[in-house]
């Protein structure tokens, strides 16, 4: 097991911090998804189609370089549907399908996945009939709904449940907006209504492992460049004479959430080795990352709003941005209670 970044990797997370840095600044990031953008990130990059097995046109890439292009993702809180794509394209890998991995790979297919967050049950249901497959059923929250093309989800058929995959611009599908806290990332209520669909395959297990440890490859990043920030910050920001940085109460808050950098960015690099190399070690190792890194990423990026003081509580300051991905991702799949309990289960506690 070596948790170091190769040479590869660290030319890999170059590139994407390189590219986000001009082509989506922190300034752009509150206009919302820009299509260009995302065009951009999967011509030029690739990105869409890394974990994508090469026979379906992906580079395929594994966790770990994953875990790279997503923690960067998330220090630029790169708006839009890529982390639901990469959601939907975890669980394609599992039950591959040729159509829909090229053209993600191509990045001509915007997917999204509905994956219960908290619980197995499936509230979707596929019927076959002369004219095919139709899907019913009401999502109340799918990331990236309003901007995906396809969305994968599992359903429930008399054989059992499978993976169907489902034109969000066909009809008997209603589509509504959700206001949600991060405005960077939207999701929609989706409503299938006697919905073409087709089916993939039979649901594949460790799907939600594999989303766990996305997830937090994401949030470390997010906490990262939360706390480059605030320690910028602290560096030129006087008060009565002295730079902030330099007041016992700052410094140990800062050193603190260093720590807690340090310790998220050994789980999560460990999770992705697991979910490449060692498949018994992915349960607790995903547990883990989501019990620990989901909590580390919302708390450092509280206090580092915070430690900014007055002008944190603008609404205009960046500190916000930062403050609501990490609350959304903290409860994006399921609370930490829950990954917390699933751990100790796993553990025998």
């Amino acid at each position: 097991m070596k948790l170091v970044l190769s040479q590869e990797q660290q030319e890999l997370r170059a590139a994407v911090r390189s590219f986000l840095a001009a082509a989506s600044p922190l300034p752009k990031v509150r206009d919302g998804y820009d299509r260009e953008v995302y065009a951009r990130l999967n011509g030029e990059l690739g990105l869409s189609g890394l974990i994508v097995p090469e026979e379906y046109g992906g580079a395929g890439a594994g966790f770990a370089e994953l875990a790279v292009a997503l923690e960067e993702t998330g220090a630029a809180l790169l708006p839009g549907p890529f982390l639901a794509t990469v959601f939907a394209t975890i669980a394609l890998t599992r039950v591959p399908d040729k159509e829909l991995l090229t053209g993600i790979a191509e990045g001509r297919v915007v997917a999204t996945l509905a994956q219960p967050p908290a619980d197995s049950d499936v509230t979707v249901a596929a019927n076959s009939g002369e004219s095919g497959v139709t899907v019913r059923g009401t999502l109340a929250q799918v990331l990236g709904g309003m901007e995906a093309d396809v969305l994968v989800v599992p359903a429930l058929t008399g054989d059992g449940v499978v993976m169907t995959a489902v034109d969000l611009t066909a009809p008997g599908v209603t589509r509504t907006a959700l206001e949600t806290l991060d405005l960077t990332r939207g999701q929609a209520q989706v409503t299938l209504d006697g919905a073409p669909g087709r089916v993939i395959g039979p649901a594949a297990p460790g799907v939600g492992d594999r989303l766990a440890v996305a997830l937090a490859a994401e949030q470390l990043g997010v906490l990262r460049a939360a706390l480059d920030a605030i320690v910028a910050y602290a560096k030129i920001r006087v008060a009565f004479g002295r730079y902030i940085g330099s007041y016992q109460g700052v410094k140990h808050k800062l050193a603190d959430m260093h720590c807690k950098l340090e310790q998220a960015e050994s789980i999560v690099r460990f999770a992705a080795w697991a979910a490449d190399e060692s498949p018994d070690e992915l349960p607790a190792a995903a547990a883990l990352a989501q019990a620990y890194v989901g909590r580390a990423c919302f708390e450092v990026a509280r206090d580092h709003l915070l430690l900014y003081g007055g002008i944190g509580y603008t609404w205009e300051h960046d500190a916000h941005l930062f403050y609501k991905r990490a609350k959304a991702d903290e409860v994006l799949l399921g609370p930490p209670r829950i990954h917390r309990a699933r751990l100790a289960d796993l553990l025998e506690l």
